[in-house]
């Protein structure tokens, strides 16, 4: 659905919708605005043009003192009127948009008035709409003008015998010039107004960056409540889980090796040990430590060894930032396990290396391909973690294979 006027223009449906008299409404209200804004800017320009005029017209000192008198007058009055008249009229401008798209209007100012970036945008479009404004606006008219001329002159050059010729003629040519000057019209505003949005939307942006930190902050809360649950699961639960297993142990050497109660602690010993092992795997996967005391090639050829798959590792050995070392290891992590769920691979490359300011994790299995990321939660968990960071996540996987994994992130020197 077109929601601008600048899109409309290239519709199939432009001159029967609505949009032609929107356009020409918020070409008007242009004219009338900039001529507006030109009434109110004789206030301080008066006396700076006066000071020019004096400059110009003298060279004695008293015309010097009062062409600089008339300097300072003028400056100050720009300094005092023109953000808050800037700001008005960006204010007003938002509200004509509504007649250019059906874009809602953003927030106003939010800082002080000499320090807000929004002040200073409302200036430059205050610049724009003072000198682009009326020169669009001329040209415009100039081409309206040829356009209602022009079945005038094709009706002077028909005899007075063809006088009903004549005015079928230029009705016929009225009615053909007039869609033009409504595109005309049209694409001059959709472009205004495309002006218009870049300089006094960019708050937009604003908003963006403050989600992108707002989620980098919840990643590293995140983070840090991994870390709290690893060391109670290492320090608490895991140390009385080896307790509990010893006690088992213990106590089954004090009953006959016959007995039904010896093969009952025999199977309680045995879940016991499966179940250290399977918490020391998960307090492994939450936050290894091989990752934070070796670094990522350790931490990734663990992974290798015990993957049932060949893994081939080609990871440098230096040190990097916990971030990102963290999100390069969940990446080869989740792509090591799918390949091992789903792509009947056997065989893995994991590649990483630095490019300039970034790192490049990729890895590649040799399966059957066919992956689709939104049929779990893995992957567009990890393209959040790696959006979080900076970065970014890829992948491809045509059926057939191979599928590879790529993420970049950030990693200044």
């Amino acid at each position: 659905m077109t929601d601008t006027l600048l899109r409309a223009v290239t519709g199939r449906r432009f001159l029967v919708s609505a949009w032609p008299w929107r356009g020409f409404a918020y070409s008007a209200t242009t004219a009338l605005a900039a001529g507006l804004l030109w009434l109110v800017l004789a206030v301080p320009l008066t006396p700076l043009i006066s000071a020019a005029v004096l400059l110009h017209a003298g060279r004695t000192s008293g015309y010097l003192i009062v062409a600089a008198c008339l300097g300072l007058i003028g400056v100050g009055l720009l300094a005092l009127l023109g953000p808050q008249l800037a700001l008005s009229l960006a204010r007003a401008e938002r509200w004509r948009l509504r007649l250019a798209g059906d874009t809602p209007p953003p927030p106003g100012r939010r800082g002080a008035l000499y320090t807000d970036p929004a002040t200073w945008r409302a200036v430059a479009y205050m610049v724009l709409l003072g000198v682009v404004g009326p020169l669009w606006l001329g040209v415009l008219g100039i081409v309206g003008l040829l356009v209602v001329s022009t079945p005038v002159s094709v009706e002077h050059r028909i005899s007075v015998a063809d006088s009903l010729l004549g005015i079928v003629a230029r009705a016929g040519g009225g009615l053909l010039l007039i869609p033009a000057l409504l595109y005309l019209t049209a694409l001059f505003g959709g472009a205004h107004a495309a002006l218009a949005r870049m300089l006094l939307y960019p708050e937009r942006s604003e908003e963006l960056v403050e989600v992108a930190r707002s989620r980098t902050r919840l990643v590293h809360a995140f983070d840090a409540e991994r870390l709290r649950i690893e060391r109670d699961l290492h320090d608490i639960a895991q140390q009385r889980l080896v307790a509990l297993t010893m006690q088992i142990g213990m106590a089954r050497l004090d009953l006959p090796p016959s007995s039904p109660a010896a093969a009952a602690m025999d199977a309680a010993h045995e879940q016991a040990k499966t179940l250290m092992a399977e918490l020391r795997n998960l307090i492994r996967g939450i936050s290894p430590r091989t990752l934070r005391e070796l670094g990522l090639r350790a931490a990734v050829e663990e992974l290798a060894a015990a993957s049932c798959l060949e893994v081939r590792v080609d990871v440098a050995s230096a040190r990097l930032p916990a971030e990102v070392e963290a999100v390069a290891y969940a990446a080869i992590s989740e792509a090591l396990a799918n390949a091992v769920k789903h792509a009947a691979a056997s065989e893995v490359t994991v590649t990483v290396r630095r490019a300039a300011e970034r790192l490049v994790v990729e890895v590649r299995d040799e399966g059957g391909g066919g992956a689709d990321p939104g049929r779990g939660s893995g992957l567009t968990g990890l393209a959040d973690r790696a959006a979080a960071a900076g970065g970014r996540l890829l992948m491809s996987s045509p059926p057939g294979g191979p599928t590879i994994l790529r993420v970049e992130l950030p990693c200044a020197s």
